[in-house]
């Protein structure tokens, strides 16, 4: 079945492994990465043969944004050029998956450059976009934008506009916009739509934002947009949530770690039971309800977004 209107949305994938995730950084820390097995390697490539293979009716195969960690690219660097290759884009994930609250504005800066510039070296080509790790752009953290800006990044899919014990902006807008930064510490938020997309292009105190996508249902917005989200609420419901917002003449943004379509990475112990739940919960049936969404959206990158915006 394909999305009612044919509108043609995003697919996002967060390059990292499952030890990396947020939900076990208590019990993992970053200098015992090196004592995993690293898994990420084969469950790329199975979502790309995966891209490769699937269809939708009357469209092309579908193209995804792969958001890399610098410390993967570092490790696998082959990966990061046959995705290149495939024809997919290459964005960055920054370097070493800590919450932006948690570092320095210089600390910060350092991670976001080290990682574009290993992912620039390795494919010849601009890296233009930035995923923070767990969302961590907050109210509390938009100094980053200035810093992305500073370092050439174009835009930003960092922010999930709900609430959330981890992230959220529930005030931003559900869909694109542009943060203009000539605000000082106060960036203000723009239309993009209403001030014609040239203001972006030319304009040097400007990123894109793309938010993650929700859907309001009784005046709350209920994220749908991949991840946890994807394997907690059943299949049904996910493709309903999505064809509402493709109803509403717009593209939503997926997103998915590889490794949660790998239900054989090990069980770390020591976890709380909300941390066990949202890293564990249904990985068995990822790979079936992600067959379904490429067979029943069609998918680009996001930078396909900004091409409108230079014509």
């Amino acid at each position: 079945m394909i999305s009612s209107n044919q509108i043609t949305n995003f697919l996002t994938i967060d390059v990292e492994d499952y030890f990396q995730v947020h939900a076990l950084s208590k019990v993992i820390k970053p200098e015992q990465w090196n004592n995993y097995e690293c898994r990420v390697e084969k469950n790329i490539y199975y979502i790309l043969d995966l891209l490769d293979s699937i269809t939708p009716s009357n469209f092309g195969n579908s193209r995804a944004t792969f958001f890399i960690l610098g410390w993967i690219a570092e490790r696998y660097p082959k990966l990061v050029k046959e995705i290149h290759r495939r024809g997919h884009e290459i964005a960055s994930h920054g370097y070493g998956h800590q919450l932006i609250s948690s570092q320095t504005s210089k600390e910060f800066q350092r991670d976001i450059q080290h990682a574009k510039r290993i992912l620039e070296d390795l494919t010849g080509e601009e890296v233009i976009g930035y995923r923070a790790p767990t969302y961590s752009i907050t109210k509390e953290t938009l100094w980053a934008l200035d810093i992305l800006l500073e370092v050439g990044y174009k835009y930003d899919s960092s922010i999930f506009p709900i609430r959330h014990d981890y992230y959220g902006m529930p005030s931003v807008p559900r869909f694109p916009f542009v943060w203009n930064l000539g605000q000082g510490n106060n960036p203000k938020i723009e239309s993009i739509y209403e001030n014609k997309a040239k203001m972006y292009l030319t304009n040097k105190a400007m990123i894109l934002e793309f938010p993650m996508s929700t859907v309001t249902i009784c005046n709350h917005r209920f994220p749908c947009s991949g991840g946890g989200y994807f394997r907690i609420l059943p299949y049904l419901f996910t493709r309903m949530c999505l064809d509402r917002i493709n109803n509403e003449g717009k593209s939503f943004i997926f997103y998915l770690h590889p490794w949660e379509l790998d239900p054989g990475i090990p069980v770390i112990k020591n976890l709380s039971l909300l941390s066990k739940f949202r890293t564990y919960v249904n990985l068995s049936r990822t790979k079936s309800r992600f067959k379904k969404l490429l067979t029943d959206f069609n998918f680009m990158p996001l930078k396909t977004f900004l091409l409108p915006l230079e014509n």
